[in-house]
């Protein structure tokens, strides 16, 4: 979208804050660093180290600091890191921008992600300058779908052979959401 460096707010869901990473939350990305899938998909490093985890958080605040997206942990009622949520920008093209997120192994099925993803969707959808919101999903992933789905985003279809995950091509849901202004503009003649 831009090159100047966004201000990341905090926000609140019913049960979840989205905040800023903080090196005390490096026990979340050394959790995550267990998980089978999550170092394949994002840039979660694949051991549980400490100096990898803290460079992992260097890495989402610089995103942040470049323009690149926000970026948030995902914090619970008592602001301990418990995930990772993030908009990114499409290249060249502003108007869209696809979230990507994840939960810690150790605390799934709490109803993180759902909320996490409604809160940002919520705010992401005042954004001046963007039209859309995609996500995309393995079709084996019920849990995050279903998380898309309670939060507004709608099935556009299946992206066939759409990332290649371990050396292997994957299939997608893809999924979007339409911001008002979008909407409006899409049923004008």
């Amino acid at each position: 979208m831009n090159a100047v460096p966004l201000h990341l707010p905090t926000l609140r869901g019913e049960h979840v804050r989205l905040r800023e990473w903080r090196q005390s939350d490096s026990a979340i990305v050394r959790d995550a660093s267990h998980d089978p899938l999550i170092p394949l998909l994002t840039t979660v490093p694949d051991t549980a180290g400490e100096p990898e985890a803290l460079a992992f958080i260097e890495r989402q605040n610089h995103r942040v600091a470049s323009g690149a997206g926000y970026v948030f942990a995902i914090a619970n009622e008592d602001d301990r890191a418990v995930g990772h949520i993030g908009l990114f920008f499409a290249n060249g093209a502003g108007a869209r921008a696809s979230i990507g997120y994840w939960i810690g192994p150790s605390e799934r099925r709490r109803g993180y992600a759902a909320d996490a993803l409604a809160t940002l969707t919520s705010w992401s959808l005042k954004l001046h300058d963007l039209d859309r919101l995609e996500l995309y999903v393995e079709p084996w992933n019920v849990g995050s779908w279903r998380a898309a789905e309670k939060a507004g985003y709608e099935r556009e279809g299946l992206l066939r052979a759409w990332e290649r995950i371990d050396g292997r091509p994957r299939d997608m849901y893809m999924y979007a959401r339409l911001t008002d202004r979008a909407r409006t503009d899409e049923a004008s003649p």
